[in-house]
């Protein structure tokens, strides 16, 4: 017989029993609910089947962020964005130059003539600034607002963190920051605004080595260059058959050269002056999106394109004058230029340039876009040419590239100076648009004049070396 007591324990222990059996339960319930409130918002399908936007966005990523397609989709992508620029640049540059340059340009100055302003007034201000003004809307203009969009595009999509992503191993290795490969991409467009990119890297130091070496991207204005010098003296190289091949061959090769110099220099900057390890690189993908194209628009066109453009004219139209004055300004007969391309042309030849090429890229600083017609002037006007161009100062270019060979081989240009003249259109001083975005971007000369003066030397000491090359095996 069971007493009070034990009767009494044997029931305390069966309601214990079920108390904690319905609190088992409710605790599974709550579990259960609290798994399904997480998997309604992280599910990868609906309920008619059908794939969701999340796991749309898996799909994409494992391909486009993986180590053996991640690459060759990104080269494919950005060489289809360079194409579009290029190609589609064409017309509109051609349509602006006739307009700015062939048509408005004789128009002014017979205004003036007309009015019987000074020659020398006429000249400066319409043969050298209204010309160099022209000359870089037209040249610079249509191939920004093509670039511009379509990246523009690529990052409103959600594409461009998913480079960053892949190239952050790359540039960690060199003590660099994985957001420096979307900051060089937007260099390719143009330099000044992949310097102002470069805000969306955190760290100063790693956003310093962005800034410095985002000159080693080739922008649009030295397209341009890379194509016309390419196809001259690359392109004779080959067998007829394949001279387009190698032409187009030799200019992504520069421009993947850049990209080169651009790690070497960010991992020389990092184990010397800007010393320091890589920072945390916590990158959140986002979603895939359709592109707000009125967003797209104003961010590339107005934000990008004209900002841009306005400082390139600032600086053009003094350049232009400059351009005019060397080339009209005599001194015991002989002009500016003339006598600086005499003195200067041993030491260019050295390192398988020459004097012309030289004074181009000094007096053209403030845009790559008037290198060639600055080039095609001064050998009119060191050679003496008559009939070709419009008289000294005045910058001009040829439709037809045969006709720019002969005149750049009537003025002693060999292949060696073709290929040094690619190598040096990417490995010189920015422009001056670039130059100041440098400094109003660092607040700093010291860092300004680094970011200027390095690639003049790094340029030199490649050229020296290719030429001396050249000597060797020729």
């Amino acid at each position: 017989m069971k007493n009070e007591r034990d009767l009494l324990i044997e029931e305390a222990e069966k309601l214990r029993w079920e108390i904690g059996e319905n609190l088992h339960d409710s605790l599974l319930e709550s579990i259960y609910k609290s798994a399904e409130e997480i998997s309604g918002k992280v599910v990868t399908r609906n309920d008619t089947g059908k794939l969701s936007q999340k796991n749309i966005d898996r799909l994409i990523d494992k391909i486009v962020t993986n180590k053996w397609t991640g690459f060759p989709i990104m080269f494919i992508l950005l060489a289809l964005v360079f194409w579009l620029t290029i190609v589609g640049a064409n017309y509109p540059s051609s349509f602006l130059a006739t307009i700015l340059v062939d048509t408005l340009h004789p128009v002014i100055r017979d205004f003036f003539v007309s009015i019987s302003s000074p020659q020398w007034l006429t000249g400066t201000l319409i043969d050298g600034g209204y010309l160099a003004v022209a000359w870089v809307v037209s040249v610079m203009l249509p191939p920004m607002a093509i670039f511009f969009p379509l990246f523009t595009f690529l990052e409103d999509f959600g594409y461009l963190p998913r480079v960053a992503f892949n190239m952050d191993g790359i540039y960690k290795r060199v003590g660099a920051h994985g957001k420096q490969a979307l900051t060089m991409s937007m260099g390719f467009g143009c330099n000044a605004a992949g310097v102002i990119a470069a805000r969306i890297i955190d760290s100063p130091r790693e956003r310093l080595i962005a800034i410095i070496t985002n000159n080693f991207s080739l922008c649009n204005g030295r397209w341009p260059t890379q194509i016309l010098i390419a196809s001259i003296f690359i392109g004779s190289l080959a067998p007829p058959y394949l001279a387009g091949i190698a032409s187009a061959g030799a200019v992504v090769g520069i421009a993947i050269l850049g990209v080169v110099f651009s790690l070497i220099v960010s991992w020389g900057l990092t184990r010397t002056v800007l010393k320091g390890e890589p920072s945390a690189f916590s990158l959140e993908l986002p979603p895939y999106r359709p592109p707000r194209i009125l967003q797209i628009l104003y961010t590339s066109l107005i934000d990008r394109t004209i900002f841009v453009l306005w400082r390139a004219v600032v600086f053009a139209f003094p350049a232009g004058i400059v351009i005019w004055a060397v080339a009209n300004i005599n001194v015991e007969g002989v002009s500016i230029a003339e006598h600086f391309i005499h003195w200067v042309d041993p030491y260019a030849m050295f390192i398988g340039l020459n004097g012309v090429i030289i004074l181009a890229y000094i007096i053209a600083i403030p845009a790559n876009e008037i290198v060639i017609p600055t080039i095609l002037m001064l050998t009119v006007l060191s050679l003496k040419v008559s009939g070709v161009g419009a008289g000294a100062g005045v910058m001009f270019e040829m439709d037809n590239p045969a006709d720019v060979a002969e005149l750049l081989k009537l003025g002693g240009w060999t292949a060696l100076t073709g290929i040094n003249l690619m190598l040096f259109s990417l490995l010189h001083n920015p422009c001056s648009t670039t130059i100041y975005t440098i400094y109003k971007e660092t607040k700093s000369v010291k860092w300004t004049a680094v970011a200027t003066l390095l690639p003049i030397a790094m340029g030199i000491l490649v050229c020296y070396a290719t030429a001396q090359l050249w000597y060797l095996f020729a």
